[in-house]
């Protein structure tokens, strides 16, 4: 596992789909299979539970800290495990987090409070309360199209003097705003952006948490090992061609619709979402599937 001073986490992360059985029950086994073939085969070196992919807005506190549980029993040392707890409550945030720890993951993802937009000096308060609730390291969760609220890049940078909030996963897409922020402080910068993996590896940021890695991890991580070489022409060329894969996956319907099916035709662990997400229909997952395979 790659992780390190400089990468906290590890570099390559998936925020993880969590499985259902046939009945709509999480999938318990499910998840220990995926989360070690996603280790294993796809080279990731840490795993994001709970998470908007890992449907957090329909599923309970119990079912989140089973799976916790369940994937640092599958994984042990061989990847970090960062569990998602943000939710619009302070308090059961707070809860979340207590109990994410208690099941053993190694770090927390806590995202802005959606819905309610509290003003940026709130936001610090909610998310310094967060961090003072337990010892794990924090990785902040920046996604003003989903939240409401964007983390001003003062604001993150009065948030780094937190002993504890280590990290961001970036999916703002400001790569102007994340440099100045690496600039002036020590937050490590993770992009959560699949379509500027590359470019944001570029500025600074020391990796990815990617929802394509659950069927193109090996060639994300091929690619930042290129980059690490300084074989840029390499990595320019697994870039456009995961890119062209990336594209049919977040493009032709909602992410963890596309990946959930991507990865059923694939014998691994998935089931169909929680309405109000559904299964993608055969036409369409046919064709995310050809569009993958011809991307190479």
């Amino acid at each position: 596992m790659m992780r390190d001073a400089v990468r906290p986490f590890g570099r390559l992360l998936t925020a993880m789909v969590t499985p259902f059985g046939a009945d709509g029950s999480l999938d318990v086994e499910g998840a220990r299979r995926l989360a070690e073939h996603l280790v294993d085969v796809q080279r990731c070196d840490g795993l994001v539970l709970n998470g908007t992919t890992g449907e957090s807005p329909t599923t309970d506190d119990a079912e989140k800290a089973a799976l916790v549980r369940a994937v640092v029993e599958a994984v042990g040392d061989r990847a970090s495990v960062v569990a998602g707890v943000g939710t619009s409550d302070t308090r059961h945030t707070v809860a979340l987090a207590q109990e994410a720890v208690d099941a053993g993951a190694d770090g927390l993802l806590v995202v802005t409070p959606y819905y309610s937009r509290p003003p940026q000096a709130h936001l610090e308060r909610h998310l310094h309360t967060v961090a003072d609730a337990t010892g794990a390291p924090v990785m902040l969760y920046d996604i003003p199209a989903r939240t409401g609220t964007a983390l001003e890049t003062d604001t993150l940078i009065a948030l780094a003097a937190h002993p504890r909030i280590v990290a961001v996963k970036d999916a703002k897409g400001d790569l102007a705003a994340s440099t100045r922020v690496m600039d002036e402080t020590d937050l490590v910068y993770y992009c959560g952006v699949d379509e500027l993996n590359l470019p944001a590896y570029a500025t600074g940021q020391v990796g990815a948490v990617s929802v394509t890695a659950h069927v193109l991890g090996a060639r994300i991580a091929e690619m930042f090992d290129a980059f690490d070489a300084g074989r840029l022409d390499d990595a320019r060329r697994i870039d456009r061609a995961v890119l062209r894969a990336t594209t049919a996956i977040m493009g032709r319907t909602q992410g963890l619709v596309a990946i959930k099916a991507l990865l059923a035709t694939r014998g691994l662990p998935a089931g169909t979402p929680r309405p109000p997400l559904y299964a993608a229909e055969d036409e369409l997952r046919a064709a995310i599937e050809a569009e993958v395979k011809e991307a190479g």
